[in-house]
């Protein structure tokens, strides 16, 4: 399991409504937890860097990593004068080897939980490298409505065996695993990660196509995906949760 090789197909898809929803919910729901900058931040897996970016342009010192060159290459054409953005190529799973003990305020890792068979190790790296008291802003696919997205393609097979699996193949055709919210909510506070807050992405747009271009009703749009996104039961039903986590200790 693992996101190598689907690099070209996550290029094609930015800057499409999906994109477009995505990006800006999870850069709302964040702020609102952030402490204000100049803050240490990680961003583990961090791809075309659109949150990297947007918090380096607000003062933060960002740390960039993903184990494709060609996305931060993407990334690093977009870096602006002032920009404090360090890119490192690596794969997540070195976390623990590439930074030291409470390194950053706040972690991003957003859309990478999805490809580890098993995401223990990878949570214990990220609580290790963050600061007491710092955040841990985490972006998973949603388990607890995995059925609905192949419902609503009208693939009644899938949607019966998602039921029962949180293992599924996702539209760029990787292999990947969805997370059920009180599970991960357990995982997270073994390694002293308690969660703050927690919002759904995507509640309403998901099933627009791949290639959905940006409508002029954008703002309305987004009115409504993030009210659907802060509100039961639509976020409970979102394809994607974002989870607001503080690292306890002093």
């Amino acid at each position: 399991m693992g996101f190598s090789g689907a690099e070209g197909k996550w290029r094609a898809r930015l800057g499409t409504l999906r994109d477009a929803v995505r990006q800006e919910l999870v850069t709302r729901q964040l702020a609102e937890h952030l402490p204000p900058p100049p803050r240490r931040v990680l961003d583990v897996g961090c791809g075309q860097g659109t949150q990297a970016l947007r918090l380096a342009a607000r003062g933060d010192q960002v740390t960039a990593l993903d184990a494709s060159r060609e996305l931060l290459d993407l990334l690093e054409s977009r870096i602006e004068p002032g920009m404090r953005i360090r890119t490192v190529q690596a794969k997540a799973e070195r976390l623990g080897e590439l930074f030291e003990p409470a390194s950053f305020d706040a972690v991003l890792c957003h859309g990478v939980l999805m490809y580890f068979d098993d995401p223990d190790p990878l949570i214990a790296a990220i609580a290790r490298v963050l600061a007491p008291g710092g955040l841990l802003s985490l972006l998973v696919r949603n388990g607890d409505a995995l059925a609905l997205r192949p419902a609503l393609m009208g693939d009644w097979p899938e949607a019966r065996r998602a039921f029962d699996d949180t293992r599924y193949v996702n539209r760029l055709g990787v292999a990947a695993r969805a997370d059920r919210l009180k599970e991960l909510t357990g995982r997270l506070a073994v390694q002293g990660l308690e969660r703050l807050q927690w919002y759904g992405v995507r509640a309403l747009s998901d099933a627009v196509p791949d290639d959905a271009p940006i409508p002029d009703t954008l703002d309305d749009l987004l009115a409504a995906e993030d009210r659907a996104g802060r509100s039961d039961p639509y976020r409970g039903v979102a394809p994607l949760i974002h989870l607001l986590c503080e690292r306890s200790g002093s």
